[in-house]
């Protein structure tokens, strides 16, 4: 049956949006957001009360500025950018008020980190520095408004730091042989003595979660002694060398299904209010009840699942987020102490009355019996009177795409997804699954992938297809598998080792060989280089080497016969180029077509729109010659890209 259903444009979807993450400043005089000035995102500041009379305090001119904050100087905001995808992240202070912007860290080929801000010390800053030694970042204090650098702790070969808002230095982390971590006190004299010893299966289950103002109270999620991570609060006066938290911790929440992931803090006192687990949908508990009442007024002020996004330091204001899967974020400024909710805007006002669709939870079984958290979008859903308790089956079954997501320890969640609504309009149905390795379901799943990269892994990614044919939802001929990073890694696997199950594949930034891979890791990636080598394989080994080479796709190129499109970002630190130029030259040694496009100011995926909109549009047309679907004719899609067409050719015109 033809789809009726209007055509969404890529650039409603993947352009800029509107306007997102609105913040107020920690003393309530100004609101800041992220808006395209020039159609280059960037910073707006105004007065709460009047959002569009905001102005632009940055200028970027090339990938837009994405992450930003408030300092507590009262007038200064912070952001961090790199340069064509390098991820050497600089850092950078603007006055909101003369708009000057000013480089904290002017040094070429270096990777900042903020360490700690804190209102008792306004005008100034922790950050971390590789420029010693690439591999190691030092701690300095830099004063926000005169650059000045003042070096606090040389790392002595330290995988992190934890610090606190007396800008102590509290703990040091070091990875150990085994893929585990040693937390360790600093003695006073230079040496330092281990605190808590975290074994490999719990390191990327367990981890500081901060400290009240005091430093009296620390917070900790830890899975040591169960599956799930769980919330804990321990006082300063039991932190001690060797001492035993388990007797001194005060657990505060937890699941039995999955891991404590967010927490809600208040300003000043930095004391947590509530915390939130995700299995399918998130969960939040309060811990104080003093904002019971609060979220209960939100609950009722806006449909969707609602997520506090600033708060002043006397917690007078806040700006919140309503978040939900068939429609734009939603934002308001919430008055605390009247208990009022002002809407401020959406982040994309295009979407709204656009087709949108809804997105369906399943729990699959896999093969060997764990249960894999997905996702699904069907094409036409009616969100209007749909009963969301059940996914429908359709009268006849869609082609699909699998989307992969990347990490792997990562994971996917519910709520509006761009490209979940793009396939769906298209006329796919859409899948994401949480694969063993994906984070938040406790440490039994997450370790259930370690060395099983292009095998129990992929089995899942095998086990979900078959689940979707099963219930009626998907055409076993017309199935795709597209994904970025990992899930890049997963359509090379797929199209290479089960080179018959999927019909076609798309590859954003995904290694073709997992030995180098691990052997090019980013310089500052090195002290923590084991998490990678006890769980995709040891390249120092000769049985570690072996393993690599046999679970990777580069390995069985030859054995491709489906479709394939592969995009690469020409800087990305992670997934150098030459992942993706091998696997292209072994594909044309053994004549086999593929479709290669190269952006040459792009790292570890696309920042720029035009990049972004160029690559969906050459997917879709793609994806169309694979699966019948529908595409929005490519047009001057490719205009205002970089992107240089290396391999085949897009929409079946002439290389560019």
């Amino acid at each position: 049956m033809k789809q009726t259903t209007p055509i969404i444009p890529r650039s409603v979807l993947f352009g800029n949006p509107d306007r997102a993450r609105p913040t107020v400043s920690p003393d309530g005089r100004w609101l800041a957001f992220l808006a395209p000035e020039q159609e280059v995102m960037n910073v707006y500041v105004g007065a709460p009360d009047k959002p569009a009379t905001a102005r632009a305090v940055t200028h970027d001119r090339e990938r837009g500025v994405r992450t930003y904050f408030w300092s507590y100087t009262g007038r200064h905001l912070l952001y961090i950018q790199d340069r064509k995808g390098d991820e050497n992240w600089h850092l950078y202070a603007v006055d909101v008020e003369t708009r000057e912007t000013s480089d904290l860290t002017p040094i070429d080929g270096v990777h900042a980190q903020v360490q700690e801000l804190s209102p008792q010390f306004p005008d100034e800053i922790l950050v971390g520095l590789n420029d010693r030694e690439p591999s190691l970042h030092d701690i300095y204090r830099i004063h926000i408004i005169t650059g000045e650098r003042t070096l606090v702790m040389k790392n002595p070969g330290m995988a992190g730091f934890i610090t606190d808002q007396t800008f102590s230095i509290r703990f040091a982390v070091r990875m150990t042989s085994d893929g585990g971590s040693e937390t360790l006190l600093p003695a006073g004299d230079g040496s330092w003595k281990v605190f808590m010893q975290v074994g490999s299966e719990d390191v990327l289950t367990t981890s500081f979660a901060g400290f009240d103002a005091s430093g009296e109270k620390m917070y900790l999620l830890d899975s040591r002694g169960r599956d799930t991570s769980a919330l804990f609060e321990v006082l300063s006066s039991n932190i001690l060398p060797g001492s035993d938290l388990t007797e001194h911790a005060r657990l505060l929440c937890e699941s039995d299904k999955a891991d404590v992931d967010d927490v809600l803090v208040h300003p000043k006192t930095r004391e947590v209010q509530a915390a939130s687990y995700t299995y399918e949908r998130k969960s939040w508990v309060i811990l104080d009840e003093t904002v019971e009442a609060d979220l209960a007024t939100l609950r009722k002020t806006c449909s969707g699942e609602v997520e506090v996004v600033s708060r002043t330091r006397d917690d007078s204001a806040w700006t919140v987020a309503f978040l939900t899967d068939d429609g734009p974020v939603r934002y308001y400024y919430y008055d605390r102490t009247g208990r009022i909710a002002r809407f401020l805007f959406t982040n994309n006002d295009r979407l709204e009355g656009a087709p949108l669709v809804p997105q369906f939870t399943a729990v699959i079984p896999a093969r060997d019996g764990l249960s894999l958290v997905a996702y699904v979008s069907l094409p036409g859903a009616d969100s209007a009177g749909n009963d969301r308790s059940g996914i429908p089956v359709p009268a006849t079954a869609f082609p699909t795409v699998l989307y992969v997501h990347g990490g792997p320890w990562a994971r996917d969640t519910w709520g509006y997804n761009p490209t979940h609504q793009w396939l769906a309009n298209r006329g796919y149905a859409v899948i994401s699954v949480n694969f063993r390795s994906s984070t938040g379901f406790g440490k039994a799943f997450l370790n259930a992938g370690n060395l099983e990269w292009g095998r129990a892994m992929h089995h899942d990614l095998l086990d979900t297809v078959q689940w979707a044919v099963s219930r009626g939802i998907a055409d076993p001929e017309r199935v795709a598998i597209m994904g970025g990073s990992y899930g890049g890694y997963a359509t090379l696997a797929a199209l290479t080792m089960t080179p018959e199950v999927f019909a076609c594949g798309v590859d954003l930034v995904g290694p073709s060989s997992l030995l180098t891979l691990i052997e090019s890791v980013p310089e500052y990636w090195k002290p923590q280089l084991e998490i990678l080598t006890t769980r995709v394989g040891d390249h120092r080994t000769e049985d570690g080497r072996a393993l690599l080479a046999e679970r990777s796709p580069l390995s069985y190129a030859d054995r491709i016969v489906r479709p394939l499109l592969i995009a690469q970002g020409a800087n990305d630190p992670r997934v150098k180029q030459a992942e993706s130029d091998r696997i292209v030259g072994a594909m044309k040694e053994n004549n086999i077509p593929v479709t290669y496009l190269l952006y040459p100011d792009e790292g570890h995926g696309f920042a720029r729109p035009g990049n972004r909109i160029s690559f969906y549009a050459a997917t879709e047309a793609f994806l169309s010659n694979c699966l019948g679907g529908r595409y929005e004719a490519t047009g001057d899609a490719l205009d205002d890209s970089s992107v240089h067409i290396l391999e085949g050719r897009i929409d079946g015109g002439e290389n560019a």
